[in-house]
């Protein structure tokens, strides 16, 4: 038998190490003591985020030259997973903030873009807001009525935005709009930076939800915008082409979201499993619930294996489409058995708030949803094997 040893797909550099020792340490002792608080008043922490901006973790991915840290994806999503473990409400904020209000300005903007707006949202100044989905276009991306006409020196849009993430907080904004609707439907759509302060803009509706209730979700509405023309995000008509290329990217960070409330449900059940006796022992000695806790193991080192290696993918210049499509779809529904079965380790006190477990399974929802429901990630991943069937 060969003596050589398998490479451990969980390895991580001198660096990754030192960030996700620095996240978890923060996690523990700044947000921790938060955690149910943020969930029960429902409202985006500043001081929680002002925190992270001071150790570096609000531009993770950003290169140095534009204010960030410059490090790699897995990183980032280290980083994710190590905050959801303690509160999905904050992760969703930064995952937002960085995938899709800053990220898609570093991958698409101008030299002018870049130095005006991404140093601010990585250094913690201002946080990034993206605005996609709509009343009558959710998982029909393609499907935007937003329009953005042109006028003398820019455009004027009007329409309104469903669901955006860090809406009532953020000092810039990512939206999409149709400018070209005698185009084809992939080749009609643009993207456009705003500024939330400009006039006609208006944050209508703060959405009350189950779970990530500490994150800010809103709904938008902008009447008759006037967006100067050097606040078109790349290319005329290639908005779709780029916020298919930022989902892509933005599943992986859900997938490590699912990850790490999956993580920390678990490891409320594995301790609580030891400590509770029931029939003259701990209930982990008991196969029922024993057998549960071996699945929880199981699954979250799969979804693990999954998300990490799609990171790798990215991070090497390669494809991994496919790859961030079966980690979202497998880590958002491994993140609910779990959380589920958690609860049901704790009994009736897994059901009560004040344990930290219901909340878990609350914030797991959203990954089932956000980013691209998992019907639309089955219909992404087989659409990558058997191509487009019609």
């Amino acid at each position: 038998m060969s003596d050589t040893l398998i490479a451990d797909p969980f390895e991580l550099s001198d660096t990754q190490k030192a960030i996700r020792d620095t996240v978890r340490e923060f996690a523990a002792k700044e947000l921790a003591p938060k955690a149910a608080e943020i969930d029960e008043k429902g409202e985006f922490n500043r001081g929680i985020f002002a925190k992270m901006s001071e150790i570096g973790l609000l531009g993770i991915p950003v290169p140095e030259d534009l204010g960030g840290a410059g490090l790699d994806i897995l990183s980032f999503i280290i980083t994710l997973e190590e905050i959801a473990k303690v509160c999905g409400s904050t992760c969703l904020g930064l995952a937002a903030h960085t995938s899709l209000g800053t990220m898609p300005i570093v991958d698409f903007g101008s030299k002018a873009q870049k130095e005006t707006y991404v140093p601010p949202n990585a250094r913690g100044e201002r946080i990034g807001a993206y605005g996609l989905t709509e009343p009558g276009a959710g998982s029909d991306s393609g499907a935007t009525a937003t329009r953005a006409v042109q006028v003398a020196g820019g455009w004027k849009i009007t329409g309104s935005k469903l669901f955006m993430t860090n809406a009532s907080v953020a000092g810039s904004m990512i939206i999409t709009a149709v400018t070209d609707a005698d185009k084809p439907k992939h080749q009609r759509i643009s993207a456009f930076i705003l500024d939330p302060s400009w006039k006609g803009i208006t944050v209508a509706k703060k959405e009350d939800k189950l779970g990530c209730r500490g994150s800010d979700t809103c709904y938008v509405t902008f009447e008759d915008v006037v967006v100067p023309e050097g606040n078109l995000l790349g290319e005329r008509g290639q908005g779709f082409h780029y916020f298919m290329n930022i989902l892509n990217g933005g599943r992986i960070g859900i997938g490590a979201m699912a990850l790490g409330l999956a993580e920390g449900a678990y490891a409320k059940a594995a301790k609580y499993v030891t400590e509770r006796r029931a029939f003259g022992k701990p209930i982990g000695g008991h196969q029922a619930v024993a057998f549960m806790i071996a699945d929880m193991e199981v699954e979250i080192r799969a979804a693990k294996h999954m998300i990490y290696h799609a990171a790798r993918l990215k991070d090497a210049g390669r494809p991994y489409k496919l790859e961030a499509s079966c980690a979202k779809l497998f880590a958002s529904e491994m993140a609910m058995r779990v959380c589920r079965n958690a609860i049901q380790c704790l009994g009736g006190y897994g059901y009560m708030s004040e344990y930290g477990v219901e909340v878990k399974m609350r914030d797991a929802k959203l990954c089932e949803i956000g980013e691209g429901t998992s019907e639309i990630q089955r219909i992404v991943i087989s659409r990558e094997i058997l191509g487009k069937l019609e």
